[in-house]
């Protein structure tokens, strides 16, 4: 699988970060190629009993059909369907302020489903099963990236326990390879390490998630009311639950926050629309601040960052992931594809062309989810009439809500191969 050469060990790819995006980069490769992979995670995640009912993580996914055709293609789809997973057909998305709304429907483009909300744990365990079983692949937890030094045909890693002490060597493990990715999230070591600058900006909203229990039964509808406070969401999750979204400024979400149970059903009754039903519980909740960054460039000296590493959006319309799964595709595509050739995996030339397949799509998902939560912050009254009036249009514009129906579940635009 791979060659060792005293404490030396060297494989095709390394990837730092065994999450959701990671994870998935590695199984393509392992699906796809014979290629000797690495993945190195700090924390493997806690087991998921088949069948039973326990609690809903508080992190949810919105996993798109383009993200779907990917799992299913590397065999860990059923994996996630025998765990827990929750299809919407419909997503309403309306002015609190004004009358203006838009409806999409999976029914108006043939499709069954616009996606499925599923446990970010529940896509790493699916992903988890078929890397154990993939026998090119060393999935190591445990373990963080410490240093690597650059060569002109290889990079060689220094890695150590996630428990040992930064100064503490005598542990560490020496890892060769010819293409180093960077999965590592928001604050990426590897992104840091090599000196990748990213432009972030805070919004001035926090988010709170909260998953609470409905008196309605299981619904099939993502919902986003947008306030002048800021939106309000529902996805829905199976059987009588929801994970609920609710953003303001960091003063009321933390005031929010602190409420006991009881107080904050109460405040998220009074606060959200009726079509939300009656509240019997709140399960657990959480918060955080809303960011938007964006890599200067996902490449380095044989070096590719994917997912978060490379770019977060504001969360609006649950596009992150299936960004980053989107990167994770398009990255093992090219890779797979100089492999069958006899090619060099970690030239410039091979992760330019990754570049360039995924900053410009990603620049322009980032932009239009900011332009969408500039446009529904106050607004005199003018520019809210015209706000509403584009999201009537939209309603009512065919092939144009079709079009962005289609983009949104990402089965259309430059998609890799993976993701069909």
């Amino acid at each position: 699988m791979h060659s060792s050469s005293g404490n030396q060990i060297d494989f095709d790819v390394v990837i730092v970060g065994g999450g959701m995006v990671g994870s998935m980069v590695a199984a393509l490769l392992a699906r796809y190629t014979d290629l000797s992979i690495a993945v190195l995670e700090q924390r493997r995640p806690d087991a998921f009993e088949c069948g039973s009912t326990p609690d809903y993580d508080i992190r949810v996914s919105a996993l798109s059909i383009a993200t779907q055709n990917m799992f299913k293609k590397v065999g860990a789809w059923q994996g996630v369907l025998d765990r827990r997973a929750c299809l919407y057909r419909e997503m309403l998305v309306w002015d609190g302020e004004e009358s203006g709304q838009t409806h999409f429907k999976a029914d108006d483009i043939g499709a069954c489903a616009l996606g499925h909300i599923v446990e970010n744990r529940v896509v790493q365990l699916a992903l988890l099963d078929v890397l154990d079983h993939s026998d090119n692949v060393d999935y190591r937890s445990g373990v963080r990236l410490q240093r690597y030094v650059q060569g002109a045909d290889a990079i060689t890693l220094v890695t150590a326990p996630q428990s040992s002490a930064l100064d503490d060597n005598s542990d560490e493990q020496t890892l060769r390879t010819r293409l180093l990715i960077g999965a590592d999230g928001a604050r990426s070591s590897v992104r840091e390490l090599a000196n990748i600058a990213m432009h972030t900006d805070s919004y001035e909203h926090h988010a709170l998630v909260a998953t609470v229990t409905t008196a309605s039964q299981q619904q099939d509808i993502t919902w986003q009311r947008f306030m002048p406070t800021g939106p309000q969401a529902l996805l829905p999750l199976c059987g009588s639950r929801a994970s609920m979204v609710w953003y303001h400024n960091a003063e009321e979400i933390s005031r929010l926050s602190a409420l006991d149970d009881s107080s904050f059903l109460h405040e998220m009754m009074d606060s959200f629309p009726d079509r939300l039903g009656e509240l019997t519980s709140v399960l657990q909740r959480g918060s955080f601040p809303i960011v938007k960054a964006h890599a200067n460039t996902y490449i380095a000296n044989r070096i590719a960052l994917v997912g978060d590493a490379a770019h977060t959006v504001h969360p609006l319309a649950g596009q992150g992931l299936n960004l980053g799964m989107l990167d994770a595709a398009s990255l093992a595509e090219l890779v797979a594809d100089a492999h069958a050739q006899g090619s060099d995996i970690g030239t410039r030339r091979l992760l330019r062309r990754y570049e360039r397949w995924r900053r410009g799509d990603n620049a322009i998902m980032i932009t239009a989810l900011d332009g969408f939560y500039h446009a529904f912050k106050p607004q005199p009254q003018p520019f809210r009439k015209l706000r509403s009036t584009a999201l009537s249009i939209a309603d009512n514009a065919g092939p144009v809500k079709k079009l962005i129906m289609k983009y949104a579940m990402g089965t259309s635009g430059d998609l890799p191969r993976y993701a069909k």
